[in-house]
């Protein structure tokens, strides 16, 4: 069955919020889903089987109180049926092009779980993340994150 990537819609968000509530321990008011679509619309992207069902998304942002301008990945999910084909990368990929091109992001940032193996796998070995430093206590549940980041700048 094929599965597109494309810009998320306001229409999607209650999808979103859904896949979001199926896998994620990190949940989130529809208000703020709001406030994402609406403030940067190029950053949220979709992933939507043939019925046209969202079975993954990511939540992006851009950072405004820097002054380097860059992202951050707010939240990335793809429901358990649909794991292991590659959609969490296209999602990130396409979130990270926008902010490259629509925003001149420098990098981008994002929070991951310490126990979250599999996400960190992705970020670090697929899509090329470094550690940055470690959050001690960042989740509400008292788990330590890994500050990660990958820069949009070349190596001279």
């Amino acid at each position: 069955m094929a599965i597109s990537i494309r810009p998320a819609e306001v229409n999607d968000l209650l999808q979103m919020q859904n896949a979001n509530l199926w896998c994620l321990p990190e949940n989130y008011q529809m208000k703020y889903y709001m406030y994402h679509i609406l403030s940067w619309p190029q950053l949220l992207q979709v992933a939507e089987d043939h019925k046209g069902k969202i079975v993954g998304y990511v939540l992006a942002k851009m950072e405004e109180e820097s002054e380097v301008p860059h992202g951050h990945i707010t939240s990335l999910a793809v429901l358990r049926t649909h794991r292991k084909r590659g959609i969490a990368t296209e999602l990130m990929k396409a979130s990270q092009r926008s902010m490259r091109h629509t925003f001149q992001a420098n990098y981008v940032s994002l929070h991951v779980r310490k126990s979250n193996s599999a996400a960190f796998h992705l970020y670090t070995e697929t899509l090329g993340y470094k550690i940055r430093a470690v959050e001690t206590g960042y989740y509400a549940d008292g788990e330590d994150a890994y500050d990660m980041r990958l820069s949009f700048i070349e190596d001279p």
